[in-house]
């Protein structure tokens, strides 16, 4: 048996739909770092839902945390913006599951109703089904990925579908989030400056726009491009304000 570990927080808009992706699964671990919006709520109306609330740390860390609270050790790790497709839930039902592998998955990315193939966004694919006995996530900050430790990757035929934004706030939110956890994570390891700041987000948007097709993707692929080049210009500044603050 397979439990799903999520980890949540203010997913109001979002969650439903994954925990209804989930509902064939006798288990659903959901590590909430804080909602103060419906997402507890809507969370607890799934049968198979066992809710924990915790103080935010590092994400691998609390991926890990999660994975050790579920009954079950073949764990299906899973974000509260994404759902398994129909054909997915089959494929991973149908699994004869192989204690030497780990199954990488497909994500079909969305961003105002449109399935994004630019910005960097396609392909994209991350190993998220594991066996928690001989396998874990990394303890990163930010990034996490699950430890391969030797074993075989077999990618599953289906795809999980992602929208991570459903409004320019969530874009927003995120920056601040990430570009704080960004300059934590690199503070002291990693030199910096304001002309680094520039230079990052200048190359951040021509790859996303130009090298990475975004220019295809119409508006949307101008918000996401400019959102890159903004998340790299203020990882870079506050860095350089962090090296500035090391005793």
């Amino acid at each position: 048996m397979i439990s799903a570990c999520i980890l949540a927080k203010n997913s109001q808009r979002s969650i439903a739909a994954t925990l209804a992706s989930l509902s064939r699964l006798n288990e659903v671990i959901l590590l909430d770092t804080g909602s103060t919006d419906q997402t507890l709520a809507i969370a607890r109306t799934f049968p198979n839902v066992v809710v924990h609330q915790v103080v935010f740390s590092r994400f691998g860390l609390l991926r890990n945390q999660a994975a050790l609270m579920a009954k079950n050790n073949w764990i299906l790790a899973i974000d509260s913006d994404e759902v398994l497709s129909t054909p997915l839930q089959n494929e991973i039902l149908s699994l004869a599951l192989d204690q030497n592998a780990v199954y990488e998955i497909n994500f079909h990315n969305y961003y105002n109703g449109k399935r994004i193939v630019g910005c960097g966004w396609h392909p994209e694919k991350h190993i998220r089904l594991y066996n928690r006995r001989s396998n874990r996530f990394s303890d990163s900050l930010i990034h996490e990925g699950v430890l391969i430790n030797g074993l075989q990757v077999k990618r599953l035929t289906h795809s999980i579908l992602h929208t991570p934004y459903g409004s320019i706030s969530d874009f927003l939110l995120k920056m601040q989030l990430y570009s704080d956890l960004f300059a934590q994570e690199n503070r002291g390891l990693r030199s910096s400056s304001f002309a680094k700041a520039l230079a990052h987000a200048s190359a951040a948007f021509f790859k996303s726009y130009v090298l990475k097709y975004g220019i295809l993707m119409g508006k949307e692929g101008a918000i996401i491009s400019f959102y890159n080049a903004n998340m790299a210009f203020y990882k870079y500044l506050k860095l350089t304000e962090a090296n500035q603050n090391i005793p």
